[in-house]
């Protein structure tokens, strides 16, 4: 048995250092939660920091390794700075999670200037802005890095009641960045890839949810997803077995949609 075959997976982060954007709820805080029970050392960062705070506390007391970041993605200096800061305290990201997004929640006419900023700048222009940062500090120090970006379902179905065609158009502009970035930066072993939820348990969801109503109704599983059935896909696009896959975006929307 000296040449038994194993599979090539590993759950053991104890080495990576995560940024993991928009944990201060939902998927974020469930992304930031699963890669410091990893083992891996974790940034969390957000806009509310009295939340960020409190994750950071539960993290130290599951005997993580954490560094919480007040930042607004819709700043540039701060997101370049906060790259700089985490690095100082906890070592080069080599892990990025862009989870960082709002909606539009509005009809495409009526929506005014600062919302149409602060949703690009949020949700597109914000995570571009950091996975080049970080990617240029990796290729600098001649070390692989990997990139999970979450986009939605909605990039790729809409519906006329939706009142979220910016959101969408963000949404799919994200995945359309993970596999131009995924191309440029292959030859630095940089693996960019993307998953697009559907309907998972958020206070974002919760917000719809309260505008149109139950739509689980209709899903063909009668069923909203949980952040921790995400965990699996999470941990495979960080892990040796991922290590061809790049430049892709994995589905998980429980059947919920048409394709």
């Amino acid at each position: 048995m000296g040449n038994a075959v194993k599979p090539q997976f590993s759950l053991d982060l104890s080495d990576q250092t995560a940024l993991v954007t928009g944990t201060t709820s939902g998927l974020g805080r469930r992304f930031a939660q699963i890669l410091a029970a990893c083992g891996a050392k974790v940034a969390l960062a957000g806009r509310r920091t009295e939340r960020l705070n409190e994750l950071a506390n539960e993290i130290r007391e599951s005997g993580g390794t954490v560094l919480p970041v007040m930042l607004d993605m819709t700043n540039r200096d701060a997101i370049r700075g906060s790259v700089q800061q985490i690095e100082s305290e906890l070592g080069l990201i080599n892990i990025l999670v862009n989870n960082a997004g709002i909606p539009d929640a509005q009809w495409a006419i009526k929506i005014d200037d600062d919302l149409m900023d602060r949703v690009f700048d949020t949700n597109l222009i914000g995570p571009y802005v950091l996975s080049c940062e970080v990617a240029r500090r990796l290729i600098a120090a001649k070390k692989p890095g990997r990139m999970v970006n979450i986009s939605s379902m909605a990039a790729f179905n809409t519906g006329p009641q939706s009142a979220a065609s910016l959101y969408s158009t963000t949404k799919a502009g994200i995945a359309r960045m993970t596999e131009a970035l995924a191309v440029e930066w292959a030859r630095y072993h940089i693996n960019v890839n993307c998953i697009a939820p559907g309907a998972f348990a958020s206070e974002m969801l919760d917000g719809m949810l309260e505008r149109i109503g139950d739509i689980s109704r209709t899903f063909p599983r009668k069923r909203i997803a949980q952040p921790e059935q995400m965990d699996s896909t999470l941990l495979y696009l960080v892990s040796p077995s991922s290590e061809c896959v790049t430049g892709t975006t994995i589905k998980i929307d429980d059947g919920q949609g048409s394709r």
